[in-house]
């Protein structure tokens, strides 16, 4: 079994009295798209600057391609990573933006793949990155990113700004160019449509934890959506290996969203399969409301 690409046990990360990240607990497959979705300030950047090497974990541990986040050039060149602004120089051309990504990373570093996409997107490279359009910057900026040959590639909501156009099409690259170079990518994202789009894998962050976390064919088949009409005082009788995520009741309907494969069984209800968007909404709703308690360290466990 392929190792995974990102490890987390018990992990957390705390600023003065808040913990921005708390008890989180992962593992990250190799060689796919993952999805890190939730709201704002649910702690997806956290997360992916202590996987980054940028931040230090209060409590726990993280592994990322089988070392510890940022230590040494060898462990950086490994890790590429770019952030919500799609980070560019606004002064420098597209070629100074090349030239600086070779020195900066002169072990890994692929000037052909480089010069080729740029050339493909049609950018100008004595154009200005100020001069650039919010997608052009962005593609700019993944370009810096996968011109390292990462074995991770870390995008923290890099389409965040773009327009609908802009953001399909950053995507649709993004998905060619790690099919065509095999790299391992976690890309945040509050849209899940965007998630929906490129990944094959996702987690879902609130309040600071994760929620849920699994493959997306198997997280849909795994929920089924229960509906009956009217308001509907108490959920439906279920057995014991299925857990109630979600509970909901309208005049005209009531709601609910059962992970476990008897709930299919249900006959008094209709049933029916959940979108990504309704599982992803269901556990977001479901979230910790309350202050994260203090986790405990834990040594990261021997990979199988």
């Amino acid at each position: 079994m392929t190792a995974p690409i990102l490890r987390a046990r018990s992990l957390g990360k705390r600023y003065r009295k808040r913990w921005a990240l708390a008890d989180c607990t992962l593992d990250v497959p190799a060689g796919r798209i993952v999805g890190l979705v939730g709201p704002n300030g649910a702690g997806k950047s956290t997360l992916l600057k202590l996987a980054s090497g940028m931040l230090a974990p209060t409590v726990g541990a993280i592994e990322v391609c089988g070392g510890t986040p940022g230590a040494g050039p060898a462990q950086l060149a490994k890790v590429g990573f770019v952030a919500q602004d799609t980070p560019t120089y606004p002064a420098l051309t597209v070629a100074d933006h090349l030239t600086l990504g070779a020195r900066l990373n002169r072990a890994g570093w692929d000037t052909t793949l480089a010069e080729d996409r740029i050339r493909r997107l049609g950018l100008d490279p004595a154009a200005t990155a100020g001069s650039l359009s919010g997608g052009q910057r962005a593609q700019l900026a993944l370009t810096l990113g996968i011109a390292k040959r990462p074995d991770l590639l870390i995008l923290d909501e890099p389409v965040a700004a773009l327009d609908p156009l802009a953001r399909r099409e950053f995507l649709q690259d993004l998905t060619e160019s790690v099919a065509e170079h095999e790299t391992s990518v976690v890309l945040s994202s509050h849209l899940v449509s965007d998630v929906e789009r490129v990944c094959d894998h996702v987690i879902v962050l609130t309040d600071s934890r994760v929620q849920v976390a699994g493959e997306i064919e198997e997280l849909q088949a795994a929920h089924h959506r229960l509906t009956r009409p009217g308001a509907v005082t108490a959920p439906p009788d279920l057995p014991a290996d299925c857990h109630i995520v979600t509970f909901e009741r309208t005049d005209q309907q009531t709601t609910v969203l059962v992970r476990g494969d008897a709930a299919a069984r249900t006959t008094s209800w209709s049933i029916n399969r959940p979108s990504l968007e309704d599982i992803v909404l269901a556990y977001m709703r479901t979230g910790s409301r309350t202050a994260a308690p203090t986790p405990r360290p834990a040594a990261l466990e021997t990979s199988r």
